[in-house]
């Protein structure tokens, strides 16, 4: 079960202003660009996300009906800015692991015992990188 939603909106307009500046560049975070199903706006959204292999793995610690994740999976790809990179990522796709296996130890252990969260998004990077942030 992921967090509530009145928790996501909180966030969105305080918290997610502040980490958005700083999850682009700090180990273990990342910036989501992508663009509004609807409107076509270009939204930001920080996250956690590892790599793992050719892919990056983010925690979907808001659950896979989050705004941003049915914009990427829309789309099919999506561009994340991860340690001042900007990669295009490929074949969005949610699964679910209650063991939360593609973490590291650490998030691993607050997404299952605190935060409660089961679902995650997994992307392939592409053979190129956009461009240095």
């Amino acid at each position: 079960m992921a967090m509530p939603r009145w928790i996501a909106q909180a966030n969105k307009y305080s918290l997610n202003q502040i980490t958005r500046f700083l999850a682009p560049w700090l180990p273990g975070w990342a910036l989501v660009v992508h663009h509004g199903r609807k409107s076509g706006r270009t939204f930001r959204t920080p996250l956690w996300a590892f790599r793992r292999g050719d892919d990056f793995v983010i925690a979907l610690t808001y659950g896979s009906k989050s705004d941003w994740v049915r914009n990427v999976t829309a789309a099919g790809s999506f561009e994340l800015v991860h340690l001042g990179r900007h990669i295009e990522l490929t074949n969005p796709r949610v699964y679910h692991d209650p063991t939360a296996a593609d973490m590291p130890l650490p998030i691993r252990l607050m997404l299952r015992y605190v935060l409660n969260a089961t679902e995650f998004l997994r992307a392939t990077k592409t053979s190129a990188v956009l461009k240095a942030a």
